[in-house]
């Protein structure tokens, strides 16, 4: 089986994903959600991601991963129908929560596919071109989300969301009995407390929760801020496939950069980068200055992501690599489960300035923090 068809699968489906968010979102806006409303939606992403992952991981070691995929996907497009058939907060609620089904099987499975079909000398480079399809659908995701609202209606761009997620649903139909097979054994031994006390594993993981709810926190509410500021469901597309279009580029820069500087430099200076471009959006209005944020914050917290996957891949156990990138997932979900609804109820307190620089100091405390543990490892 060829790594192009696997990634072919994650760019067809982080395409659907992505659209579904940025859909379900301003559909929630529409149907009137406020601030703490749009927090609890983001959480019902991740809350079967942090209650699955791990087992998901184990799974995919056992019996493979075609079933878990379908699983995922199917799952993910039969939520995007409730909105369609019966549009209301509580149906948004739910395709939320089968989205994150999707993300369950789905990443877990095809991230240690991935790995398991990449000679040693060809898993960075493979790794960082999932993470480019991972960037290229975050791109297209919110584009498609934007355009099908604008042109067809909040209803009808739920369809186009579902026939998107049909491509993958039939390459692995078609296709999918080619991936490789699991151990068909029982989970290798070996406790969850017994990962956790691999070496480097908690860096890992704290790393890759920081990003990621920085990351997820500037997809939530920079729609709810520039709806709030008067802009169009397609400009606001526009802004955050900005954020896509930089983590893409500099996807392609990232194994030079890693040698350069190493993994710990580099995740430090993206972080500061995203705190940076967190502090400047509450002081900015209008499409091409909100673009132009976007993309500063995409050149730092692109490098994130592959960077922790192939740490993690590392860091795992043999015949656990499928367990690895579940505990990862299951780390980043947690932080996204809890950060949503508690950065919600700041901004239904204090406003949305108040969500933008708290998250800008967090990241800012990750970039110290990264920093100063990139010149204790140099130091003898």
């Amino acid at each position: 089986m060829s790594i192009r068809f696997v990634i072919a699968l994650a760019l067809f489906n982080m395409t659907a994903v992505r659209a579904a968010r940025v859909l379900l979102t301003l559909y929630a806006i529409k149907l009137g959600a406020e601030p703490l409303d749009v927090g609890v939606l983001a959480a019902a992403f991740s809350v079967v991601p942090v209650l699955f992952s791990w087992q998901s991981g184990r799974l995919s070691d056992r019996f493979g991963s075609r079933w878990l995929l379908l699983l995922g996907v199917a799952g993910s497009a039969g939520g995007m129908l409730l909105p369609y058939f019966m549009p209301s907060l509580k149906t948004i609620y739910i395709a939320g929560v089968l989205s994150g089904l999707s993300m369950t099987f789905c990443n877990v499975s095809l991230q240690n596919l991935v790995g398991q079909l990449s000679a040693p000398h060809r898993r960075a480079q493979n790794f960082s071109n999932y993470t480019l399809s991972g960037a290229f659908s975050s791109f297209v995701g919110p584009l498609i989300a934007g355009f099908s609202i604008d042109h067809s209606g909040y209803a009808d761009a739920c369809l186009y969301v579902v026939a998107l997620a049909l491509v993958p649903i039939s390459m692995l139909v078609l296709r999918g009995g080619a991936l490789p097979r699991g151990s068909g054994t029982a989970a290798p031994a070996g406790s969850l407390r017994h990962m956790l006390g691999a070496p480097g594993v908690w860096r890992v993981l704290a790393a890759s929760s920081v990003a990621q709810i920085g990351v997820d926190l500037f997809q939530f509410y920079m729609p709810v801020y520039g709806h709030n500021i008067g802009l169009s469901p397609s400009a606001i597309g526009i802004v955050l496939a900005a954020y896509s279009a930089a983590a893409f580029a500099v996807r392609f820069l990232l194994p030079r950069l890693i040698a350069q500087s190493g993994e710990r430099k580099v995740l430090a200076v993206a972080f500061g980068l995203g705190a940076f471009a967190f502090l400047l959006v509450p002081f900015c209005k209008g499409t091409v200055i909100l673009a132009l944020i976007s993309f500063l914050f995409g050149l730092g917290m692109g490098c994130t992501a592959p960077i922790t996957i192939m740490m993690m891949y590392t860091s795992s156990a043999q015949g656990r690599s499928g367990e690895a990138m579940g505990l990862r997932l299951t780390a980043d979900n947690l932080t996204r489960l809890i950060g949503p609804v508690l950065f919600g109820m700041i901004a239904a307190a204090a406003g949305l300035a108040a969500v933008f620089w708290l998250t800008a100091l967090m990241l800012g405390a990750g970039s110290v923090v990264t920093r100063r543990s990139a010149a204790g490892r140099r130091s003898p």
